[in-house]
């Protein structure tokens, strides 16, 4: 499977032995996770309603996010978003508090950070089981922007009638890292409309996609390009949540894995490297909180110490202009919604 496709969707053809393989590992894994289950302790700020059956709820983790977060929820409310569900992991930029003053906003916290939390994914688990099963759910991190064919005209309820008329229990949608190219950097804000007015660009052909027993997986990008990394890049923000799911080993491969090979896909415009991506880097390095220590995060805060900054474009670096291009490009597939909303 190539990605970007080449033929504007993706190759998600399979055996049927391919088939019963990821049915006996969703079994497998499953059994296992079931049977080490450790819950964690969370807990609402303020007092939290119970959703409505119209609600599009939200569940995020933040860590220190500020910068971002007006950004982040002016655009998920543009999508169709209803209420925001976040544990904050101690943030102490004023992230608590600004999620504190927007209504539509619960917040969450813990006694143990991120990485105990399995990297999130317990927390979310939990998220997910307090507000309700068998619905529907955006799933992303604060620094994660989805984007889908017409995404600015048919908002988030026209995109899940179209998936369940599939039968489709998730989107999936690749991170594509954004960044910004050294030479056009002028005076940087603390507050900004869109954050691709900073970070504008991406990777235009570092990827390598694979058809894997649990799903998709889709590698690469700058990090990839710069740093040998190999993170998966692959996530499914828009999520039917039962009770047969889990995030397993990976929040990148949610349980059961043969819902891992949706038709539709989006694009998850990723702002590590935004105005304040220095620091970043060095909190994430120095906290260990992320995946193996956070070791792609030191290689990074290496390059800092030599150069002062890291420039990720190079002679295939797209600037983003909006969702038709992606799909011009081969990042996401067209949509046809079904008339009316």
């Amino acid at each position: 499977m190539n990605y970007p496709f080449p033929s504007g969707a993706p190759d998600l053809a399979r055996s049927f032995l391919d088939r019963l393989r990821t049915d006996y590992d969703t079994f497998r894994v499953t059994r296992r996770e079931r049977r080490n289950r450790a819950d964690v302790t969370i807990q609402p700020v303020r007092e939290v309603k119970s959703l409505t059956s119209a609600d599009v709820p939200l569940i995020f983790v933040t860590h220190n996010d500020v910068v971002l977060l007006n950004a982040f929820i002016q655009h998920y409310r543009q999508l169709g978003v209803t209420r925001f569900i976040c544990v904050d992991d101690v943030s102490t930029d004023g992230t608590r508090e600004a999620l504190l003053n927007e209504p539509d906003v619960d917040v969450w916290t813990s006694p143990v950070r991120y990485g105990q939390a399995r990297r999130g994914r317990n927390w979310r688990e939990g998220l997910f089981s307090k507000y309700g099963l068998d619905r529907w759910y955006v799933n992303v991190d604060s620094d994660e922007f989805l984007v889908y064919d017409d995404c600015f005209n048919q908002p988030l309820p026209a995109l899940i009638r179209m998936l369940e008329a599939q039968n489709l229990k998730r989107m999936a949608a690749p991170m594509l890292d954004m960044y910004p190219k050294l030479s056009e950097v002028g005076a940087k804000s603390t507050s900004i409309d869109k954050p691709w007015q900073f970070s504008r660009y991406f990777d235009g052909d570092s990827y390598v996609s694979t058809l894997k027993k649990r799903g998709v997986s889709v590698k690469g990008g700058p990090r990839g390009r710069k740093f040998g990394e190999g993170n998966e890049l692959i996530k499914y923000p828009l999520i039917f949540w039962d009770r047969t799911c889990l995030f397993g080993s990976s929040p990148h491969q949610p349980l059961p894995y043969g819902r891992n090979f949706p038709s539709v896909w989006g694009v998850i415009l990723h702002f590590k490297f935004f105005t304040n991506y220095k620091t970043k880097i060095t909190e994430a390095a120095e906290g260990k909180q992320h995946y193996n220590s956070s070791e792609h995060y030191q290689k990074m805060m290496d390059v800092l110490h030599r150069d002062g900054e890291i420039d990720f474009s190079y002679d295939q670096s797209i600037r983003y202009e909006g969702p038709q291009q992606l799909i011009d490009h081969g990042f996401m597939t067209k949509i046809d919604f079904p008339q009316g909303r």
